[in-house]
């Protein structure tokens, strides 16, 4: 199927507002959604209509108490919440019920969000594959392990759904689904709740149809205003040392989207990272595995055969890596970081790829995440951007990356390029 076109979050939100269109139908549209398309997708791991139509009719009669009320939206399965079962992508947690919600849940929900339920993730947000699978073309992976997240949005499932990052699981699927994901700066939106992979990594983000609707979500998952201004941004092109990864189908990608770019006026220049970002991608996930070890040291120790194998190699690599590797690639990062406003110069973002092509064949892999663990390490704001496509018609995406804290400047660089890239 097609990415499905849909009012975006915020077109439903005015009509809301307004009175032109009440919570309860709008949930009951988007189950409606969820029953033709969800045996093909498999875009969720739990479900509950009668709650959130309950929760909707609560919400028509309360009035409009915060800026995400009557929006329905998934939850990514690694993060807890009190009414619905959290299992982490794994039959380890099979019938798991918190007794809280993750405080992003709980932030959304008090702005007005109606969670709809529990969207599929990769076993403990790693890369072992799910079931879910894209709705561009349901015969390839959506990319992981915001799976289910990604792909709800791009059936018209749901208007905004969440995910998280750890090496690229936001931006990954986004580009493979054609939808936009938003990884805010690290740190920008609280990670209590939600089941850690790798702390110094973990990073919650958003999907949508629209940076607009990106911004406004995860304005309210972090509980803060990412009202962005309008802005005509200097656009930095930047291929990145992963460059020789890329397939031919997203040079080509890359080089149309610098053309788009280019007709529409834009200020454009090359931007080539000095030699401290050499090196970030392995230093990044050694740091992963040696975190991950210890986050799962419980499930190592007593559910080991349980884990997936992907899981397991992880662990197993992480027990493996000294602590002084772990602080050596810390100790990168950090000089990277100093380096970053040099590295941008006076432009306003870098534009980058998001994943080395189209979403692969098959469900056997969720994708390589290569261009994405430089960022998720340096902990910048990063936005999938849709609209180009690769030689088999499938969705490939390019990123935005502003500047670490600067999220507002690269949500509203990303929002001047989107209508202009597709």
């Amino acid at each position: 199927m097609s990415a499905h076109k849909a009012p975006t979050a915020r077109e439903l939100a005015a009509k809301l507002a307004a009175g032109d269109l009440t919570a309860e139908a709008l949930v009951c549209e988007a189950f409606e959604r969820i029953a033709a398309h969800e045996d093909e997708i498999k875009a969720w791991a739990h479900l509950d209509r009668a709650a959130a139509i309950a929760a909707a009719k609560a919400a028509d009669k309360a009035g409009r108490p915060g800026p995400l009320h009557g929006l329905p939206f998934g939850v990514k399965d690694i993060f807890d919440t009190a009414d619905m079962p959290t299992a982490y992508g794994s039959k380890i947690y099979a019938g798991n019920r918190p007794a809280w919600d993750a405080a992003s849940v709980a932030l959304a929900r008090a702005a007005g969000g109606i969670a709809l339920g529990k969207t599929v993730t990769t076993q403990f947000a790693f890369v072992d594959p799910a079931p879910t699978r894209n709705p561009r073309n349901p015969a390839h992976t959506p990319g992981g392990s915001s799976s289910g997240s990604a792909a709800a949005v791009a059936a018209g499932m749901v208007p905004l759904a969440t995910g998280t990052q750890t090496v690229g699981s936001v931006i990954r699927p986004a580009s493979f689904c054609g939808v936009v994901g938003y990884k805010p700066t690290f740190g920008l939106i609280p990670t209590a709740g939600v089941k850690c992979l790798a702390a110094s990594l973990d990073t919650i983000g958003a999907f949508a149809a629209t940076v607009g609707d990106v911004a406004l979500f995860a304005g309210a998952l972090g509980g803060r205003d990412l009202s962005f201004p309008a802005l005509k941004p200097k656009i930095g092109l930047c291929r990145t040392p992963q460059w020789p990864q890329a397939t031919e189908g997203l040079k080509a990608a890359f080089a149309e989207a610098e053309t788009r770019l280019k007709n529409a006026g834009a200020d454009l220049r090359d931007v080539v990272l000095p030699a401290a970002f050499e090196g970030l991608a392995e230093a990044q996930h050694e740091v992963l595995a040696y975190e991950a070890a210890r986050s799962f040291a419980s499930e190592w120790h007593y559910h080991r055969a349980a884990l997936g194998p992907r899981v397991g190699e992880l662990i197993v690599a992480g027990l493996q890596t000294p602590a002084a590797t772990y602080d050596a690639a810390m100790a990168k990062a950090a000089r990277a970081r100093a380096a970053l406003d040099d590295a941008f110069g006076d432009v306003d973002v870098l534009l980058a790829p998001s994943a080395p092509g189209e979403a692969p064949h098959g469900l056997g892999s969720t994708g390589d995440p290569i261009f994405s663990r430089m960022w998720t390490f340096l902990g910048t704001p990063c936005v999938n951007l849709p609209g180009l496509t690769g030689p088999r018609g499938l969705p490939i995406g390019v990123q935005a990356i502003g500047r670490r804290g600067d999220d507002l400047r690269a949500l509203a660089a990303a929002d001047w390029m989107q209508p202009r890239l597709g």
